[in-house]
Formats: C-alpha cells, sequence, structure tokens
C-alpha cells in the first residue's frame, strides 16, 4: 500500500461521500470530486438511472460542474478524484477536459481504462496526458461496491 497524502485520504473520502448518496439513489455508488487549488469546486455521483442517461457516471457528473462552475470546459489544474477506476467513456471525457491528475480508488479489472482492463490514459491517439494514482482507499471504495453488488443479488 502506498502511502497517501492527507489531502489525497481527505479528497476521496468526499468522494465516497458522493458513492454513499448514489447508492441510496439505487445507482451504482461511485462518487467523485474536482480539485482545484487544493478546493473542491465539484461534487458528482452516479446518476445514469435517476437520469436516464448512459453518459451521467460520477466522473461526468462531476466534470459537467466544474465545467460550469469555471465558466471553462478546459479544467488545466485539476485534480478528479474518483472511487473506482474509470471506464473509456471517463477517461476520454477527462482528456476532453484536460485535466491533470486523476485519483482513484477501487481498481476495475473488467472495464477499468486507466490501466486495468486498458490504458486509454497512454493512448498516442490523444493529444493530452495526465497523471494516474490509483488505489487509494482502495479497499474501502470496493466494499462500498460490493455491498451494493451483494444486495442486489439478495434482493
Amino acid at each position: 500500500m502506498a502511502a497517501w497524502s492527507e489531502t489525497d485520504l481527505g479528497h476521496m473520502r468526499a468522494a465516497l461521500a458522493e458513492a454513499k448518496i448514489a447508492a441510496e439513489a439505487d445507482e451504482v455508488p461511485v462518487g467523485a470530486v474536482v480539485v482545484t487549488a487544493g478546493d473542491i469546486i465539484a461534487h458528482g455521483h452516479n446518476r445514469s438511472e435517476t437520469d436516464n442517461d448512459p453518459s451521467a457516471h460520477a466522473e461526468i457528473v462531476a466534470l459537467r460542474e466544474a465545467a460550469r462552475k469555471t465558466g471553462n470546459y478546459r479544467l488545466t489544474d485539476s485534480t478528479l478524484y474518483v472511487t473506482l477506476e474509470p471506464c473509456a467513456m471517463c477517461v476520454g471525457a477527462m482528456v476532453q477536459a484536460r485535466i491533470a491528475r486523476l485519483v482513484f480508488g477501487a481498481y476495475d479489472p473488467k472495464a477499468g481504462a486507466a490501466g486495468s482492463a486498458i490504458d486509454l490514459s497512454d493512448s498516442p491517439s490523444f493529444n493530452h496526458r495526465f497523471e494516474i494514482n490509483g488505489g487509494v482507499l482502495a479497499d474501502e471504495c470496493g466494499a462500498v461496491l460490493k455491498r451494493f453488488f451483494e444486495s442486489r443479488r439478495s434482493a
């Protein structure tokens, strides 16, 4: 296990709070926050079921809010914290947003696009690269997902 900064841990805990909001709404419990200059400027959690929107993943929701708040879709000095390794769609959105850094919790070996199933972050086709740090509070982030899916199977 890596030694994470208190800042990273605190921001991931904020993303976990968003994941818990998603679970309460019967959404897959993934949460995200966007941080600029040390401050959380946007929150998001999965809303695909609620909004009937296949693109309403936590990362996209948070990036949209951050873009609205800053008046710019390019978030070049921002870090995105998310409780689950992003999918291909979300990595693409991060490239478009020009984020500086991605920090995620649990790895997603089936659909993770930041190094697990595929690594789109290093694609020569993309014109932007960003730093990636995975595994922050991975056990806690994974447990939220595990509990959610176990409850769905037993219902």
